[in-house]
């Protein structure tokens, strides 16, 4: 008798499903013809498929594995085979990669005839896309002091500080706003000092979740938890380096009171190791927010700040220097003149003007979004960015009042002559250069695009047909 007529027959088969669809582990169940009769909503999650693209259909006609690998849940079924804490990888029906550790079991009748079988399946699909995807980043450090641009008095004294820690090995704090270069000065410090040679190996700890940063940190030993081989983590990783260890008080104060255990011994330990490891290497960390607010909002430990500040480096803001807007200015034009093959040579005194009245919340990197923004809109004979040329959310942003109207106009039409256009040719080209703008604000997404300009997406779609954006 089939699986599941006796599942049905004893009235076990609605109960069954409540059971497995609340059990957090995927559950996938086929039948003695290999088609699937009982998959839970914890597999659909993890394959990233709907319950009715699998139920009642075969496993070759849904998914495709690897030349080298096998179904283990087909091979149960056909060989009688158990598999435990196997690990498969294999591709859903949008050829997305999924990889998971697997318990395979035979199901047998009361004859001893295999009548299914049943997989039991824990996701490791993210940690593994982590390590293909090199978000454990070996080496590729590029920036030097000679990147470093600025030469305000307050942003020179950082500089000749970060210098001068290139001589040891001391742990150092940089703090700075989101967009001013953290990673910058770590490179050039690393590259700067006697361990240029050795790896450096930065992760951002805010883009990893607490159960994968521990391992992704210090290290797995083999058979620590299911599916776990021996790997090195990032501490063993940069030995004789520099480690980076951005927005550091986005870690869980569990794992700050370990990272402060193996700055102060100088040892590491393995999850699920018993043993400890020397190590030799330099660790620089980052945070984006006032250091003494984070520790009294319990961001960060007090004494693994402590630690970590042998040195800090305070990096300014822009709106701190703005001085340097015009040399940063200009090294993203020469930038973007190279990707893009133009001849921009400079900026008009009015958009500095407006450049040196903004606050920059974005530092560094908004004004060279703004820039690669605004060059993206220039047309093929221009050589200055003016105002005109600006995107409307930075103009936007730095409207004015009219002081005899008291009503606010574009930055754009104060005092800057405009060469004279016939109204049609004018409003086609405003048109395109603001529909342009909200594209590039909203990353090329038609539907976001047509969202913010209060229009349909068929009649946006019809104007970029119109003006023959792509």
């Amino acid at each position: 008798m089939d699986l599941y007529q006796i599942l049905k027959i004893n009235g076990f088969q609605p109960i069954l499903r409540t059971i497995v669809d609340v059990i957090d582990m995927g559950i996938h169940i086929i039948n003695k013809e290999g088609l699937t009769i009982i998959y839970n909503k914890k597999m659909a999650e993890i394959e990233g498929m709907a319950y009715e693209d699998v139920i009642g259909k075969a496993i070759p006609d849904i998914f495709d594995f690897q030349e080298e690998s096998v179904s283990t849940l087909m091979e149960a079924l056909q060989t009688g085979h158990e598999t435990k804490n196997s690990k498969q990888t294999y591709f859903n029906n949008l050829g997305q990669e999924i990889t998971t550790i697997n318990d395979t079991y035979p199901l047998y009748d009361e004859e001893q005839q295999i009548i299914g079988a049943i997989e039991i399946a824990k996701d490791i699909t993210n940690l593994e896309r982590l390590i293909k995807n090199n978000i454990l980043n070996k080496g590729g450090t590029r920036y030097t002091f000679d990147s470093i641009i600025g030469a305000s008095e307050n942003f020179a004294e950082v500089i000749e500080a970060s210098k001068r820690v290139t001589r040891t090995s001391s742990s150092i704090l940089i703090v700075g706003e989101t967009g001013t270069g953290k990673e910058l000065f770590a490179q050039s410090i690393h590259n700067g000092s006697n361990r240029s040679s050795q790896p450096f190996i930065s992760q951002n700890c805010a883009s990893l979740p607490d159960s994968l940063i521990e391992g992704i940190l210090f290290g797995t030993k083999k058979g620590a938890f299911t599916g776990s081989i021996e790997r090195p983590g990032l501490f063993e990783q940069a030995e004789g380096g520099t480690l980076l260890l951005d927005e550091i008080n986005s870690l869980a104060p569990a794992l700050q009171a370990k990272l402060l255990r193996a700055l102060q011994e100088k040892t590491i330990r393995r999850v699920g190791d018993t043993k400890d490891k020397k190590i030799d290497v330099r660790v620089i960390a980052t945070i984006n927010e006032d250091p003494i607010e984070a520790i009294a909002n319990d961001h960060l430990r007090k004494d693994l700040y402590y630690r970590l500040s042998v040195v800090s480096l305070f990096i300014p803001p822009l709106r701190e220097r703005k001085q340097d807007i015009l040399l940063l200015a200009q090294s993203f034009i020469e930038k973007f003149n190279a990707l893009f093959d133009m001849t921009v040579q400079g900026i008009s005194e009015e958009a500095l003007t407006l450049f040196l009245e903004y606050d920059w919340p974005g530092n560094v990197r908004e004004l060279e979004h703004i820039i690669e923004g605004t060059m993206n809109l220039l047309e093929p004979q221009d050589k200055e960015i003016k105002s005109i040329h600006l995107p409307m959310q930075f103009k936007n942003k730095m409207r004015i009042k009219d002081p005899v109207l008291d009503t606010t106009i574009p930055v754009s039409t104060q005092t800057e002559a405009v060469t004279a256009l016939p109204l049609d040719d004018y409003m086609e080209k405003t048109e395109k250069n603001y529909l342009l703008s909200i594209l590039n604000s909203h990353g090329h997404n038609i539907s976001q695009a047509a969202k913010a300009l209060n229009i349909s997406r068929q009649s946006l779609q019809y104007r970029l047909r119109k003006f023959n954006i792509k």
